[in-house]
């Protein structure tokens, strides 16, 4: 399963700015007001009158004003251009879930099934998704396009998701989740609170917090940027992708299956065809081809350093390389349930911890936080599309701090 996998987010460090705004409706001031800094932990709500106060550090953020029943704010800011409290007005939410949508709700066993496969792909399948719950699914609406295989979901209100293998209670505003063909989209939100717990919970969420972001793409991200991705764990392959010429072509596929369609003879998948001696052969050849990958990856330049493919240009760190990076974390290896997702592959150990990086444009701006400026500018593969949202950190986790 491939994924895109984005925040909306900007980032950028130094000292600290007194944040303050007021929150109308109607021109009334609202209170409990959800304000928060986009996947941090720093977040409040107003108060009776509508009034916030966070305290940031200087940068380039995005602010989170959301309440239910109310459409979400979204307000990039720069502290060194930030004079006077903020205001903000909000417009009630006007929700249209369409018929499909809503039978899809009362049909429990769909829904069930949505649900089953919307949690696999937004949480994971991971060892620490097993410790996160979806505290209100019933906020979540699913409907399925037959005709392009397409499953979408909606949430009426933020999702609450409680995550006791890294210790958080998050809030996730979802606006887009897409199940297409192999690939899984979404987007969102998100507004990390650190759980209670005693000491010896306390020591596993550090530790665990840490295994989460060890092998990491912010990690990986943040070497690149320090020019210590080796020293860090990381190899960084290139790699090109070529279309199998092994394959048959889809028209090849279909005349073979149309050939096979016509036959009264038995059919031997199993039999061991050397030299096809008719028709029937020569389709049940094509179609033992049709296992073949469609395309084949060739490894070109083997342990680039983090310099070849980090650019700076007008004050901005850029990513950018030719073709595909294959990465390795030397550090970890990977879990036994990446390794049993294809119940179809022969048993194996444990290998390192590989992903892809497949580029979709030219090149991209990279923060020092260990985010891209446009997430949509990259896919990922392999392990990196594994580790899904059970493995995220608020932006503002450093690992040295549960080290």
């Amino acid at each position: 399963m491939l994924f895109f996998f984005f925040y909306l987010f900007f980032f950028k460090l130094s000292a600290q700015t007194n944040l303050k705004g007021k929150i109308y409706f109607d021109n009334e001031p609202k209170s409990n007001v959800t304000v928060y800094l986009n996947n941090t932990t720093t977040g409040t709500i107003t108060n009776k009158n509508g009034e916030f106060n966070l305290e940031v550090k200087n940068g380039v953020y995005q602010l989170i004003i959301s309440h239910i029943g109310f459409q979400t704010i979204k307000y990039n800011f720069d502290t060194s251009t930030y004079t006077k409290p903020l205001v903000f007005s909000l417009l009630e939410e006007e929700f249209v879930l369409d018929e499909v949508i809503i039978n899809g709700k009362e049909n429990n066993d769909e829904w069930e099934y949505s649900f089953s496969v919307f949690f696999r792909e937004f949480i994971g399948t991971s060892e620490f998704s097993k410790f996160c719950t979806i505290q209100n699914p019933d906020v979540l609406f699913f409907e399925f396009d037959s005709e392009n295989n397409i499953l979408t979901a909606e949430a009426i209100e933020p999702l609450h998701i409680k995550n006791e293998a890294l210790g958080y209670d998050i809030f996730y505003d979802l606006k887009h989740f897409s199940i297409e063909k192999k690939f899984t989209k979404y987007l969102g939100y998100s507004y990390f609170k650190e759980l209670k717990g005693n000491k010896n919970k306390q020591k596993k969420w550090r530790k665990n917090r840490l295994k989460a972001y060890n092998g990491s793409q912010v990690h990986f991200y943040k070497s690149i940027i320090k020019n210590s991705s080796k020293k860090e764990g990381f190899v960084i392959n290139q790699f090109v992708r070529k279309k199998n010429n092994d394959r048959p072509s889809q028209e090849e596929l279909s005349k073979a299956r149309k050939e096979l369609s016509k036959s009264n003879v038995a059919l031997n998948f199993s039999r061991k065809i050397d030299k096809p001696k008719n028709s029937i052969d020569s389709a049940l050849v094509i179609l033992k081809k049709a296992k073949l990958p469609k395309y084949i990856d060739y490894l070109y330049k083997s342990e680039i350093a983090s310099s070849d493919i980090i650019h700076k240009e007008n004050n901005q760190t850029y990513l950018q390389f030719d073709n595909n990076l294959r990465i390795t974390y030397l550090r970890e290896k990977e879990e036994k349930g990446y390794i049993l997702r294809n119940p179809f592959s022969k048993p194996r150990k444990a290998f390192l911890q590989a992903s892809n990086i497949i580029p979709l444009a030219e090149k991209f701006i990279i923060y020092p936080k260990g985010i891209l400026a446009n997430p949509l500018d990259v896919l990922y593969e392999e392990y990196w599309s594994y580790e899904k949202f059970a493995h995220s950190l608020p932006l503002d986790y450093e690992p040295n701090n549960d080290d």
